[in-house]
């Protein structure tokens, strides 16, 4: 624990294996986490320039080491707040503490209407109706939080958003496939949601597929990576979060892989083969048999020799095994003792409901970016293996932490904090999920008619009826205007930065002017028309809009303001007014994001 302008200078010592030690500061090269808080120069001093906790990395001979540096903020809080806050399980435990030691004073608990929408919209990616959100309002019995947890995790809707979470990571596109492979790589995906299988079970099943397209909608993993370093990197990147793509040219700069360890993993690869498939994945009969050969290996391009095949700082394998090496690669990986396999899907879970991964990026569990909190990633980790990898374990786990719970309200003793949970921090909906919910107040939902191809044309596509969701769509190619500007995972690479979440003019111009709000708001087969139909009172229209959008009732002073304009409204002027009022509503920010 240091202060603002504390100065040190680190030691470095390497340890050898035969037992001897010498001081290598020297020869480090040295990084500041986050530079707001602390700077080192290349001699290994330490200048303390900002409050909060960052780290210090040193790099020699390929290994890195850590420092963690905290800097507590200047607030005085008494030590009973932290004692006397609510706790529900270790979640509380490990952020308070964080919390306690940084001198930041957790919000309080978010209100009932709060919490209900957005624990659904986390856990199901949906809206709650009024008549839920009215009900777990007025339940003041003991425990409705960890019933509602419970009642979420067993929705249907949970198995939408999950599979389509996972489609994500497993890049199902309709641009590098054929429908019929979608269909089964969805279907593979989708029924393994629907048993909760474990996450270790899964990927193996996964890593280790072979046989049809169509039969094994599992094999579709590998004919979205062509080649052995493709596949590679992949798997890397999608279940341990580490990105070894730099390593294929030269050693990583960034972290501890070598040129060498890059393609004796990928050499895993080299005997996986496909045969009933063409060079483009939209010709041909459209079912493809996966299959391992007994013999072959992957050059490594410096040398022109083949590397012994081997999992990442791992034992190799015998180059001379004919058996199919993803067998081992699958063991070694989903491996309890592998901590960064179980790292990265807890710090995947955890980010889906806290807004922000105990790593950030989500994908990129290097060394040298560590965990904001890594006691607690730690023991989320812990609890994946206790509980046999089992997903919704983890999830209601969070769901009934106080932590989540926990209000975005700023106070003057948590306002700089950006990265501990002080607080709740509000985010964008997703892409689909905003889609999903302007369907639902609206009453209007889209048509997914098209897809669009590589090279810019569409190709017309059925099977999505009227009723589909964005979240239940197979196809991240399925063209649509709205989810392309809202920033959907385009599925090109295995990589969280495919999404996007920043704002931009076109989205202001497209929920101001566009038709996704405007035409589903005047659409005569919509809710308002319906609405409208039984003649309801002012305060009724009122309180459905807010409890629709927002989940919860208007305050005196909205209820007032609009309840007056609907009351003095001429009868051919009344459905503009109540358009304008569900478009205000709509394009607000309590709509557009869940706090």
């Amino acid at each position: 624990v240091l202060h603002l302008g504390d100065s040190r200078t680190v030691t470095v010592t390497a340890r050898y294996a035969d037992g001897t030690s010498r001081d290598v500061t020297r020869w480090c090269r040295f990084t500041s986490i986050d530079e707001t808080v602390a700077t080192i120069d290349e001699r290994g001093v330490v200048a303390i320039i900002g409050r909060g906790e960052g780290a210090i990395s040193a790099w020699f001979s390929s290994k890195i080491a850590l420092a963690r540096v905290v800097v507590p903020f200047a607030t005085q809080i008494p030590p009973e707040v932290y004692s006397n806050a609510p706790r529900n399980n270790v979640i509380d435990d490990l952020v308070l503490e964080q919390l306690e030691k940084l001198h930041l004073k957790p919000s309080p608990s978010a209100n009932d209407a709060t919490f209900i929408r957005r624990a659904y919209l986390d856990t199901i990616g949906r809206l709650p109706s009024p008549e839920e959100a009215s009900v777990f309002v007025a339940d003041r019995s003991p425990g409705k939080h960890e019933r509602l947890a419970d009642l979420l995790l067993a929705r249907p809707e949970f198995i939408d958003y999950w599979t389509y979470k996972w489609s994500d990571v497993f890049l199902l596109s309709g641009a590098k496939l054929r429908p019929n492979a979608i269909d089964a790589y969805y279907g593979w995906i989708r029924d393994r949601v629907s048993i909760n299988m474990p996450w270790d079970q899964l990927v193996r099943e996964l890593v280790t597929a072979k046989g049809s397209s169509i039969e094994n909608g599992a094999t579709n993993f590998f004919a979205v990576h062509q080649d052995p370093e493709t596949m590679a990197e992949n798997v890397s990147q999608a279940f341990l979060s580490l990105s070894i793509g730099c390593a294929k040219c030269h050693n990583h700069p960034l972290e501890k892989w070598t040129n060498d360890q890059y393609y004796a993993f990928a050499n895993l690869f080299s005997r996986v083969r496909a045969k009933g498939w063409g060079g483009d994945p939209r010709s041909g009969s459209g079912i493809r048999t996966l299959y391992s050969e007994d013999s072959g290996d992957l050059i490594q391009p410096r040398t022109g020799h083949p590397l012994p095949p081997a999992p990442l700082d791992a034992e190799s394998l015998d180059p001379n095994d004919p058996s199919d090496r993803r067998e081992s690669l699958a063991r070694w990986l989903t491996a309890p003792e592998n901590s960064s396999f179980t790292r990265s899907i807890a710090n995947r879970i955890w980010a889906n409901f806290l807004g922000l991964g105990l790593v950030e990026p989500i994908d990129d569990l290097r060394t040298s970016n560590p965990a904001t909190n890594e006691k607690l990633l730690a023991a989320l980790a812990e609890h994946l293996r206790a509980h046999r990898y089992d997903l919704k374990s983890l999830m209601r786990l969070i769901l009934v932490s106080n932590t989540y719970r926990r209000s975005s309200e700023v106070l003057p003793e948590n306002k700089d904090d950006l990265r501990w949970h002080a607080r709740a921090y509000p985010k964008r909906l997703m892409a689909e999920v905003l889609s999903d919910a302007i369907s639902d107040v609206t009453g209007v939902h889209d048509s997914f008619t098209e897809i669009a191809l590589n090279d810019g044309s569409t190709e017309k596509i059925t099977g999505y009826g009227s009723d589909t969701r964005a979240m239940q769509l197979r196809d991240s190619a399925v063209k649509n205007y709205f989810l392309k500007t809202f920033g959907r995972n385009a599925r090109d690479i295995t990589c969280e930065c495919e999404r996007s979440h920043q704002p931009s003019l076109v989205q202001v111009l497209h929920l101001a002017n566009g038709s996704t709000i405007n035409d589903k708001l005047s659409s005569q087969s919509g809710r308002i028309t319906a609405l409208l139909a039984a003649d309801p009172k002012p305060e009724e229209l009122v309180r459905q809009a807010w409890m629709l959008c927002l989940s919860r009732m208007p305050s005196e002073t909205e209820r007032k303001e609009f309840e007056a304009m609907l009351t003095t409204a001429a009868a051919p002027e009344k459905r503009q007014f109540v358009e304008d009022m569900y478009w205000s509503l709509l394009t607000s920010r309590e709509f557009l994001f869940r706090h």
